[in-house]
């Protein structure tokens, strides 16, 4: 048996997060513009990886989540990464009447942040993944955090990042506790990623109350020249 942790991007696409999925045979994707994130089924065969191919296209190059599995040959490897996922356990949450909720008319703030800052992947419609909130001082945005992967019972808490210029003031912990508190308003359990060597981060999780779940890998792949045509039960919304 598997712990739908296991592979939380499938189980975020084939679940709360349908409409925003693309899904082809055993293979499924967010919409492009709203996260990079790919994946398999759990149980898959073989032919998923044409599934993914054929979804993608040719010649793409593309973040494979939640599988084990290697792709066959004409695939290329473009970057591995180790990472850990974290639950919470012992996290204290509590709101913060400083923290706003960002909306989309923030978006442009919160792409010049995530570039100064480099928190993960944050594109033009992530914010349609959950709730993301953030700080502003003196009318600036300066730090944000928010919801990402959507497992039914779970969310992801991602985007964790503060403007170097106000650092060390304890923002991003006001609001991955602030997020996490809607996040358990709902009956729901908070849970992370962060890159195995980020020890700054992991540090700052642990300290906040996560533990270390599982290590993990962030697999990025370029597709065949030739990919499978995409078939007709290809879904997309």
């Amino acid at each position: 048996m598997t712990h739908i942790l296991d592979n939380p991007v499938w189980a975020a696409l084939t679940g709360p997060h349908t409409h925003l999925a693309e899904v082809n045979g055993e293979a499924a994707r967010y919409q492009p513009d709203v996260a990079p994130f790919t994946t398999l089924a759990a149980d898959h065969h073989a032919r998923a990886w044409d599934d993914l191919a054929a979804l993608v296209g040719p010649g793409t190059v593309v973040a494979v989540a939640g599988t084990n599995s290697n792709p066959p040959a004409g695939w290329d490897v473009v970057e591995r990464i180790t990472g850990v996922q974290m639950v919470a356990t012992a996290l204290r949450v509590a709101t913060d009447p400083e923290a706003v909720r960002l909306r989309p008319s923030d978006v442009p703030e919160m792409l010049d942040l995530v570039a100064r800052t480099e928190p993960g992947p944050f594109r033009q419609r992530t914010i349609e993944l959950g709730t993301y909130l953030g700080i502003r001082i003196g009318g600036k945005l300066v730090a944000m955090a928010g919801e990402r992967l959507h497992p039914p019972g779970w969310t992801e808490i991602s985007a964790v990042c503060t403007d170097p210029a106000y650092r060390r003031l304890g923002l991003g912990s006001r609001l991955v506790r602030a997020v996490a508190a809607g996040i358990r308003e709902r009956g729901e359990t908070p849970f992370l990623h962060a890159a195995a060597d980020n020890t700054r981060a992991i540090r700052l999780y642990r300290s906040l109350g996560f533990s270390l779940r599982r290590h993990t890998m962030f697999n990025a792949y370029r597709t065949p020249d030739l990919a499978p045509v995409l078939a007709d039960s290809a879904a997309g919304s």
